[in-house]
């Protein structure tokens, strides 16, 4: 183009993208309702750990994005025009994905008054108008009222009442499962009364007639009961399903949340544990629920075994009231089987994930012997308590059944005589034998009751255990809302020990950090630099002191809010399955590839990608063990800077590069560094061309703040050893 064709064109727009302002309709109207009910709360907050779908909340979601903010929802089936002020605002789903605000509804005239998030202005339209696109669902919020300390003389601990308080909210659908196992067990005593009628009316007379009424009614009986074992199974799958959704991200949630120094010191331990969530699942779906439910009917058919046989009810009385006894003494013994195996299981995982992470180590030192001598008797320890609680569980199963059939003999003795003395017909026989083994017969499934309800037991122990554990954003606490940072940090009298170690770490540091400027920290192996970088990003909390940003202490301000002012390159590289731009762009919203092409750039990333044939889609593995240290090193420099945050904190950021391509990356970081306040954690002098200061940390304390030309002058002459 010729400087004339250019003198004539108009000037083009400069666009600036923001990615965190990317088309998220229901996002949008939550942030407006926020700001409305004066609880205002960043996009990075509301939808932080959600399992977002195409990047974008859905209507599912919404309850636990408004509960973040103070406020809760209910989602509605309403006309417009039965909108009323005084339930207002609501979040209007229309079309196509689209939504808007109604703050106001005008019922004289059939008006409302909206907020469209586009434009964050208000609008008065008709009902009719907006009728076109409406889909007849309205989200309702409305805040939460908070109680403060002077209002609860006993605070309630909602950790322990994450389980039973999801289980309790299907408890409709309980409820018709009880009715349900109480119809069908009603059911089951029409068989005793065909007998009954059958061998002493219709066999003696002879009665066709009756013989064909009452197998079509007991027949219509069976048909009934077959729909109601159906209906029954279908409800109780349907709760566990709705529990299991709920449970599953409370949980997960809660692990995700959990601060670092509270997460069990064993991955492997701390995975076993968790999964013991499928125990409980089963217990709550499987027929472990029928059998419980249907445990009390069996007075149902004592009650009707009394009707019939009278005083021969005692021998399943007895014979019920044995096999409990027997099953409450096998208890205790059952219960410390079950933990023994519940605990050695968590050690048995431990071993596998600590031998699998390290598989590379154990062959090269020839460690497979000691790891395999510890799996085999992890393995054998595990083998010797489940056979105890097998052989518990069978003992209670075989003493059942003995007294089972002890009971029907009996029975059928005491039968004769009854029926010798005229007391008791044929019929009445068949009937109280029928009896005998429907009270008798849920006695028996105690057995496995008792095996799934003391696994259940113990892995609800161990849930309740990690949700009384401290999270980075309880749910009762109000943090700061900061729409920016200028990228002023200071430290003050910070001190900081690692939970159950005596050791301080880092001890009396004061350091204050301006906006912009670019400081090198250095120090012996095991000073505390790594764990200074993680106070700042407020992955651990001060034992003393505190962490400030622009004067605001970080433990005021939302976990997710701050970590997205901070770009952070860790010294142990971690990247996840998928392809290199995945590992890019992981933790971030929409982001346009000419961001990601820029950032790749300067981290050196695109060296190497560009001559793969599937580029960006280059595949990595778990851990990125199939790129070098390196690669794993520009993936993750470019990661930090991708959103252009005002803090830049770096870790040893080309510890595994070579000299060219950290010379490479220290020339391009200069450009972008410019108003960034710049952390580099190194031991790579050359790494120092980019800062300005460097501060020495030595014996767990700073030892040296000052420009960069004095601190290496007394490295040099020795003034400084570290």
């Amino acid at each position: 183009m010729t400087e004339q064709e250019k003198s004539n064109n108009p000037e083009e727009w400069h666009i600036i993208d923001d990615s965190d302002n990317q088309d998220d309709p229901l996002l949008d109207c939550l942030e407006i309702l926020a700001k409305i009910y004066d609880r205002p709360i960043s996009r990075t907050v509301l939808r932080a750990g959600l399992p977002l779908v195409h990047n974008r909340l859905t209507v599912e979601l919404v309850s636990r994005a408004t509960r973040r903010a103070g406020l809760s929802s209910r989602l509605l089936k309403r006309p417009l025009d039965q909108f009323n002020t005084h339930e207002l605002p609501a979040i209007v789903l229309l079309d196509n994905r689209r939504a808007c605000v109604v703050i106001k509804a005008d019922s004289s005239d059939g008006t409302l008054e909206v907020i469209w998030p586009e434009s964050q202005g208000s609008q008065i339209v008709s009902c009719e108008e907006l009728a076109d696109t409406y889909t007849g669902y309205s989200i309702f919020v409305k805040p939460k009222y908070r109680i403060d300390d002077r209002g609860v003389s006993h605070p309630r601990d909602r950790s322990k009442n994450w389980f039973w308080g999801t289980v309790l909210t299907s408890w409709r659908i309980y409820r018709d499962v009880i009715i349900a196992s109480f119809l069908i067990n009603i059911f089951a005593l029409a068989t005793p009364f065909f007998l009954i009628n059958a061998y002493d009316r219709i066999i003696p007379n002879l009665a066709f007639e009756t013989l064909w009424v009452l197998s079509a009614g007991v027949a219509a009986i069976y048909f009934f009961e077959l729909i109601l074992r159906g209906l029954r199974a279908y409800f109780i799958d349907m709760a566990g399903k709705k529990s299991n959704l709920v449970l599953s991200s409370i949980l997960m949630e809660k692990v995700f949340g959990l601060r670092l120094e509270a997460r069990p010191k064993s991955i492997g331990s701390f995975t076993k544990q968790l999964q013991q969530f499928e125990s409980i699942r089963d217990f709550i779906t499987s027929f472990s629920i029928t059998a419980l439910v249907d445990l009390p009917f069996a007075f149902l058919a004592l009650l009707a075994l009394w009707y019939v046989g009278g005083r021969l009810v005692l021998v399943s009385v007895v014979c019920i009231v044995l096999i409990l006894i027997y099953a409450f003494i096998v208890q205790s013994p059952l219960r410390k089987s079950v933990g023994k195996t519940h605990n050695a299981e968590s050690q048995k995982n431990a071993i596998l994930v600590e031998g699998l992470s390290g598989i590379e180590t154990i062959k090269i030192l020839g460690a497979e012997s000691k790891i395999q001598r510890a799996w085999e008797d992890s393995v054998s320890f595990i083998a010797t308590w489940s056979a105890r609680t097998r052989f518990l569980s069978a003992s209670v199963g075989h003493v059942a059944h003995f007294l089972q059939n002890l009971s029907l003999v009996a029975i059928i003795i005491f039968s004769v005589y009854m029926i010798s003395w005229g007391e008791m017909t044929g019929g009445g026989l068949f009937a109280c034998i029928f009896l005998t083994r429907r009270a008798t017969s849920p006695m028996t499934q105690v057995v496995s009751l008792m095996t799934r309800f003391h696994q259940a037991r113990n892995s609800l122990q161990t849930l309740n255990k990690i949700m009384e554990l401290p999270s980075e954003r309880p749910t009762e606490k109000v943090f700061l809302h900061r729409t920016s940072f200028n990228g002023a940090l200071t430290l003050e009298n910070l001190s900081f020990t690692y939970p159950g170690d005596s050791t301080e770490v880092l001890r009396n540091i004061n350091l204050q950090i301006n906006p912009g400027e670019k400081v090198g920290i250095i120090g012996p192996i095991g000073s505390g630099k790594t764990t200074l970088g993680k106070l700042i990003l407020g992955l651990y909390e001060p034992s003393k002191g505190m962490v400030a940003m622009d004067g605001t202490d970080i433990r005021q301000i939302d976990p997710a809010e701050l970590r997205n002012f901070i770009g952070y390159v860790s010294q142990d590289v971690v990247l996840f399955k998928g392809s290199v731009r995945d590992n890019i762009v992981l933790g971030t919203s929409d982001i346009d590839d000419s961001t990601v092409l820029r950032a790749a750039k300067i981290a050196g990333v695109s060296n190497f990608v560009e001559k793969n044939p599937k580029g960006y889609d280059m595949p990595v593995e778990e851990q990125g063990r199939n790129l070098s240290g390196g690669q794993r090193q520009a993936i993750a420099i470019a990661r930090a800077i991708l959103l252009d945050p005002p803090v830049l904190l770096m870790d040893e950021p080309t510890s595994s590069m070579d000299n060219r391509s950290e010379s490479m990356i220290r020339d391009n970081m200069l450009e972008i560094l410019q108003n960034k306040t710049t952390i580099i954690i190194t031991h790579r002098i050359s790494l120092l061309e980019i800062v300005d200061r460097i501060v020495v940390i030595s014996n767990e304390t700073i030892v040296a703040d000052g420009t960069k030309q004095h601190i290496l002058e007394a490295l040099k002459n020795g003034q400084l050893l570290i």
